[in-house]
């Protein structure tokens, strides 16, 4: 059997519950008075089907933020066990660092794989909404709600009229005569995909990571993935149709924003944001130390009352004595 045919069958019914919601969405825009065959409609329909699918991960992204904060937090000593064994190319040092790092994350309750897992489970259901988003473009009937009509209609739709939703930035560069507008819609939205990873990024390497983690390998990576990953949207996103944009724009900014949620409120400890959120909570006297005491602010600390004492009058005669005699 063909692979094509056997990954289509594996995502299915995946695709067929990401077409129930577009589908879904696109009725209720044109219940409220909308065009159905507009272009705006159908960003909007994109535009909630990506709000759903990315509230459901939730859960997910929550739990690989969590694993990904442990291994950042072993980092360190990861670092020292590597150093430990530099240089050793024996079995019998190879056999001690790797019984020794397997120690450290059954004690640290850390699984290098556990962070890549949640993405894992996420893969299908991408790869499902791009080609349920590309295949409505050309005008082909879905495998579930999204019938020919829609799909027809879908493919036929133009953003404010002048932008089609199936044309990418290349397709309108190589078009005769070049479509402007598209390209200048796809190219405002390939910056602001590149500049919402770039923050995204930018937040985890800059506020979220403790000192020790900045002195390990695993920050070098990071600072790696910061300028890399932009750069994947950035040529990348000329080849996208624009409807498939909308998708990755609304995914970008959603995971930016849920970024910064985490990272306030439960950052990685001795890491700036951490520091941040105690002194945000020992203003607000919620701050409770290792031993269940409140801690409170320099601010909001009592301060001692000064008093001041006073000065009784002193004769010439009993001043000379305090004094023993002396001028």
């Amino acid at each position: 059997m063909d692979i094509g045919a056997i990954f289509g069958t594996i995502l299915w019914p995946i695709k067929w519950v990401v077409e129930l919601i577009l589908v879904a969405f696109h009725q209720l825009f044109t219940v409220m008075g909308m065009d159905p065959a507009a272009g705006i409609t159908w960003v909007l329909s994109i535009v909630g089907l990506t709000v759903v699918v990315r509230a459901a991960l939730i859960p997910v992204f929550v739990r690989q933020i969590k694993n990904q904060r442990r291994m950042l937090e072993v980092a360190p000593q990861l670092k020292k066990i590597q150093d430990k064994y530099k240089g050793k190319k024996d079995q019998f040092s190879r056999e001690a660092m790797s019984r020794e790092t397997m120690d450290l994350y059954k004690k640290t309750g850390t699984n290098p794989l556990s962070s890549c897992l949640p993405l894992l489970l996420q893969m299908p259901v991408f790869f499902s909404l791009f080609q349920v988003l590309n295949g409505a473009q050309s005008g082909k009937a879905g495998v579930g709600p999204l019938n020919e009509t829609l799909a027809v209609q879908f493919g036929n739709a133009e953003l404010f009229g002048i932008a089609p939703l199936h044309q990418s930035f290349s397709g309108a560069l190589n078009a005769h005569p070049p479509q402007v507008a598209v390209m200048v819609i796809a190219a405002i939205m390939v910056v602001l995909m590149t500049s919402s990873q770039f923050i995204t990024q930018l937040q985890i390497v800059s506020k979220n990571m403790s000192p020790e983690t900045k002195a390990s390998p695993q920050f070098k990576q990071q600072r790696i993935l910061l300028y890399l990953l932009p750069f994947v949207f950035l040529f990348s996103g000329f080849a996208f149709p624009l409807g498939v944009m909308f998708y990755w724009l609304t995914s970008n900014i959603w995971t930016m924003v849920q970024q910064f949620v985490v990272i306030r409120n439960m950052p990685t400890p001795g890491s700036e944001a951490a520091k941040a959120r105690e002194a945000r909570l020992a203003k607000k006297g919620k701050l409770v130390n290792d031993e269940g005491v409140v801690v409170l602010s320099i601010d909001e600390q009592p301060q001692k009352p000064v008093t001041t004492q006073r000065v009784q009058p002193v004769s010439k005669t009993r001043a000379k004595k305090q004094t023993g005699g002396k001028k």
